[in-house]
């Protein structure tokens, strides 16, 4: 499996996206913080004191050689709103609410946290641009992935063939039960293709979101997708999983950076 380690910390990259972005989603190994979060906490949120998620942050920065000021993230809030980045977020700014994020920016990292939801990279290596989303089931039903693709169509003219797409380490279809509402949110806006990601499991109805944003890239004509089909409730020794620690635990980065030509 393509993990790397580095400065005991380990992540996952994409194969897909090449050496022309800097690219990664860590695991939760080589951090600072306590239990329920040991050990490489990046949410500020989950009760984890700031020193050890500002530390968190500075080994995972170095660890690739880039600059912690070079950041933009966001307050990620399920929603489809897509940001443009235009340049970093000042360390002691707040943060604006979006779970899609945009640049052609080299001198910017675009940088989220996960728990179980669906991190996705996309890389547009004829335009130089780069996007980072995060999709859990509110984000796939309004069809985030898609419509961040179209962004960048229309902000940089990617052509949609052109872009890379790695759908990253979250929860697999087998941990993942879901409600009566949300069946309904899935099918009104997969229609006949709720089939195919709705998987009916002695009495239970499973989501697979994996599939699920794989057809929203592939719709609006991505045709290079990787998927990780690495299951964040199956290993917590090596991930944070909102849903299988109860909501007692962490949150993973996830990063993407163009290289300074």
């Amino acid at each position: 499996m393509p993990f790397v380690e580095i400065n005991g910390l380990e992540y996952y990259r994409f194969d897909l996206l090449g050496n022309e972005v800097i690219q990664a989603v860590f695991t939760r190994k080589g951090g600072v913080s306590p239990q329920p979060w040991a050990s490489l906490n990046l949410g500020g949120t989950v009760g984890d004191s700031r020193e050890n998620v500002i530390e968190n942050r500075r080994r995972i920065f170095d660890a690739l050689g880039i600059e912690v000021e070079s950041i933009f993230d966001v307050w990620q809030v399920h929603s489809d709103k897509i940001l443009l980045s235009e340049k970093p977020r000042p360390l002691d700014h707040p943060h604006e609410k979006a779970d899609a994020i945009v640049t052609n920016n080299p001198s910017i990292t675009l940088f989220m946290r996960f728990a179980d939801c669906v991190p996705i990279l996309l890389f547009d290596p004829v335009h130089q641009v780069i996007g980072l989303i995060h999709a859990g089931w509110k984000g796939t039903v309004q069809k985030i992935a898609a419509k961040t693709v179209q962004f960048m169509a229309q902000q940089f003219n990617s052509s949609p063939a052109d872009i890379l797409a790695g759908i990253g380490p979250s929860i697999g279809v087998d941990h993942y039960i879901i409600g009566d509402d949300v069946v309904q949110e899935v099918n009104k806006s997969f229609g006949s293709q709720g089939k195919i990601v709705l998987h009916p499991v002695n009495g239970s109805i499973h989501f697979d979101l994996w599939s699920a944003n794989e057809i929203l890239l592939r719709e609006v004509g991505v045709k290079s997708i990787q998927v990780a089909q690495v299951c964040t409730a199956c290993d917590l020794e090596r991930w944070f999983s909102h849903r299988a620690e109860q909501g007692k635990t962490g949150r993973f980065a996830a990063l993407i950076k163009l290289r300074k030509s």
